[in-house]
């Protein structure tokens, strides 16, 4: 039904016999990944284009069935952007901005994600993982064309892992037998159920949440309008909350609250599914079922990210509740931050215990997404009498009270991580805003021919403000970009109250990722050497 109703080309990559099958020796790899979905994708994408040669193992042929993730925030855009294929996913999918809260027939609040201007992509689009994948599939394509060096296997399942001091060796099934190869780094992009965890016996530790949530994908004409919409305890009574999110095709992914102790059989027959459907949409209106699944929230990361020359990300490392939409989105944060330092590693340029800041930056990042999502799981699902009082005062009080509305959580939206006091950081002698402290992503500004992030592009960058810099400093092999921009004119006003505020001129140091390394008054050489060698892992 689901392939159908969406014109994807599943078999994105078929099985195909590789060169490595017919070798009398054990070929080795730079990079394996593991797992071919939007993580492992985007990995590759991101190696591949600096040159690093990279293999996909994926036990798959492409797209899987399913919608599953569908928010993908501004900063996965951005992300996107830079590897090439943004303008597509943003131009296919549901861009919205707006989210309206309800309790039971009433709206309590309404919140705008991107109220300022000056940003090249908007807070969220809503587009379905498939989708999003064959974006990622898409441009590795037309990277190979180029000469990216990168190996997208489908069929090829991994069924043993042995791991050494410099290497891992790899057993792989395919439709024509096993056959074995050996990589220096084995990055693991296998899902929540990670089999590549399982076989080296990891943990995965954390919290479940006693509570099930039904996905009902449908495809309608509806005169709702482009937003987020939530309701606790809604009128209709299909669910103990309900959430409303319009995709592309006319296709509405609903969420509804359906509690623990259910009946999951029952739940998912199609009859009892359009019973709550019809509840929420009211009588005469028409729809086809897509596609429905049931699901529990859970919190969990593993203890850490990288085991010698293992690295796990997205959801083999860590997994949240998917209100919020932290999911995808913190899998593509691991991207952004694993690849330009494997990339360096790899490329002899950086040493291997840089590969330990991943570890360290992006356990940073999951935490703060798990402590977000606890609190929103919490919020929604009460779990005594007194915290449910508590949450319905809220909401009531939010309808009227602004000083309310903070207090409601129904998910709170995927935000990119400030690497706080984390150990690349460098100086920080600059009395600027705070949203532009080391650590932060960068936000974007318009400058007089696009935007910002469009010219900081995937290297270091040295950006002076009011500020002369070098056009190109090499340190220890690995270039800095500079890019002056007169800040004072009347064009670059955002760009001036983002990074300048009251100060009048500034330099920043910004690392391949868009995170900001250091940042300064004036330029100085010493200081911005070290500053990289620090953002390198070198001092």
């Amino acid at each position: 039904m689901f392939q159908d109703r969406y014109p994807l080309a599943f078999k994105l990559y078929p099985y195909e016999r590789s060169a490595d099958q017919d070798q009398d020796a054990v070929v080795r790899h730079p990079v394996v990944v593991m797992g071919g979905g939007p993580v492992g994708l985007g990995i590759a994408l991101d190696l591949g284009r600096q040159g690093v040669p990279v293999v996909v193992l994926d036990d798959h042929e492409g797209i899987g069935m399913g919608s599953r993730a569908i928010c993908f925030a501004k900063r996965t855009l951005e992300i996107a952007d830079r590897y090439g294929c943004g303008d597509a996913m943003v131009d296919k999918g549901v861009v919205w901005n707006i989210g309206k809260v309800f309790h039971d027939d009433r709206q309590v609040f309404e919140f705008n994600l991107l109220p300022e201007e000056g940003h090249k992509n908007p807070a969220f689009i809503n587009l379905q993982q498939p989708y999003f994948e064959r974006f990622l599939f898409e441009q590795i394509q037309e990277e190979i064309k180029k000469g990216a060096p990168i190996d997208v296997r489908g069929k090829n399942r991994v069924e043993a892992v042995q791991t050494f001091d410099d290497h891992v060796a790899l057993t792989v099934l395919t439709p024509d037998g096993t056959y074995r190869l050996e990589a220096d780094w084995l990055i693991g992009c296998d899902g929540a159920s990670s089999p590549l965890r399982g076989m080296m016996g990891l943990e995965f530790d954390g919290r479940v949440f006693q509570d099930s949530f039904l996905i009902a994908d449908i495809r309608m004409k509806a005169e709702y309008p482009t937003e987020r919409w939530f309701w606790f305890e809604p009128h209709f009574k299909s669910g103990a909350s309900a959430l409303l999110h319009k995709q592309p095709d006319d296709v509405w992914r609903i969420d509804f609250q359906i509690g623990w102790d259910v009946d999951r059989k029952e739940e998912m027959k199609e009859e009892n599914i359009r019973k709550r459907l019809d509840a929420m949409l009211g009588e005469g209106v028409e729809y086809d079922m897509v596609w429905s699944s049931i699901y529990t929230f859970q919190c969990k990361r593993m203890e850490e990210f990288r085991h010698g020359r293992v690295i796990f990300a997205g959801d083999s490392a860590h997994q949240v509740s998917p209100f919020g939409a932290r999911g995808a989105n913190s899998g593509m944060q691991d991207v952004d931050n694993l690849g330009w330092k494997l990339g360096l590693v790899v490329n002899g340029k950086a040493p291997e215990s840089l590969i330990d800041s991943y570890s360290e930056e992006r356990i940073y990042g999951a935490d703060e997404n798990i402590r977000n999502s606890t609190r929103a799981t919490d919020f929604i699902t009460p779990k005594s009498k007194v915290s449910h009082q508590f949450r319905n005062a809220v909401l009531d009080l939010s309808q009227d009270y602004e000083f309310a509305r903070p207090l409601v959580n129904s998910g709170r939206l995927s935000m990119p991580c400030t690497y706080d006091g984390l150990s690349l950081n460098g100086a920080d002698i600059l009395n600027g805003p705070a949203r532009t402290r080391v650590g932060s992503p960068c936000p974007d500004a318009p400058m007089n021919d696009g935007f910002l992030l469009d010219h900081l592009g995937d290297a270091f960058i040295l950006l002076g403000l009011n500020q002369d810099v070098p056009e190109i400093l090499d340190v220890d092999g690995i270039p800095i970009k500079g890019l002056r921009v007169d800040a004072s004119s009347a064009a670059h006003e955002l760009l001036r109250a983002r990074y300048l505020g009251s100060e009048h001129s500034g330099v920043y140091l910004i690392r391949p990722d868009q995170h900001i390394a250091a940042r300064w008054e004036t330029y100085d050489q010493a200081q911005t050497v070290h500053a990289l060698r620090k953002a390198c892992g070198k001092d």
